[in-house]
């Protein structure tokens, strides 16, 4: 019997163990596209345990137990966590965890625990790399709600009022400005005719006296 196993283990993927070890291997990677799932946890064992107990758990820390199932060399015991629809399966050296009615929700990463409960020593394999599900398409059985796209005569209508109310905008401004101009020539041009009115040179007054003396006749004197 010690030869078979050593042949065993020499066949086997996994490196080989010491005595009462566990070691767990998963696929990274399960796309679920119609809201079932099948997560097999391969592993290995090289103790003495008669009693195990295999569960699912979900989240980077494991904290949500899924579902569970346990066996000895006569009974199989499997119960599912309430919010998941899970059933495990020992087959071997591997347990299959079926999930069904899966959601969009429930993607998350996954981790396979494989315990040898009795007899002692209690042991357990050490956290493997995991299963990302990603599941995809529909949440239960509702569809999930994805923004539709909008629209593209809005935005046309959009496009096309603010290039009106641009256009006037500049028809606007380029009357404004060329008013604007006229009225500034128009105010050089009378500017320019109010500087042209002749200026008389102020008056000067001489006081007491005419502004030019008469012409004196002297052939008044003659005769």
């Amino acid at each position: 019997t010690l030869f078979y196993k050593q042949v065993f283990f020499s066949l086997s993927p996994f490196p080989s163990l010491p005595e009462n070890k566990i070691l767990v291997a998963q696929r990274p990677l399960l796309i679920v596209a119609n809201k079932t799932a099948t997560l097999v946890c391969n592993y290995t064992y090289n103790g003495t345990g008669k009693e195990f107990r295999a569960s699912l758990h979900k989240g980077s820390d494991s904290a949500v137990e899924v579902c569970f199932i346990s066996w000895n060399t006569t009974k199989i015991s499997s119960n599912s966590n309430k919010e998941f629809n899970c059933q495990g399966i020992h087959d071997k050296d591997k347990v299959i965890f079926n999930l069904w009615n899966m959601s969009a929700s429930q993607t998350d990463i996954y981790f396979c625990k494989i315990e040898a409960m009795y007899p002692p020593p209690y042991v357990y394999n050490e956290k493997s790399n995991g299963t990302v599900i990603h599941v995809k398409g529909k949440v239960g059985n509702t569809p999930i709600e994805t923004e539709e796209p909008q629209s593209a005569i809005p935005l046309w209508i959009m496009v096309a009022v603010t290039g009106v109310l641009a256009f006037y905008s500049m028809l606007i401004t380029a009357v404004f400005i060329n008013y604007w101009q006229k009225s500034k020539k128009n105010m050089y041009h009378q500017s320019d005719y109010m500087n042209m009115t002749p200026r008389h040179p102020p008056y000067q007054k001489n006081k007491g006296y005419p502004s030019y003396a008469p012409t004196r006749d002297y052939t008044a004197y003659r005769s």
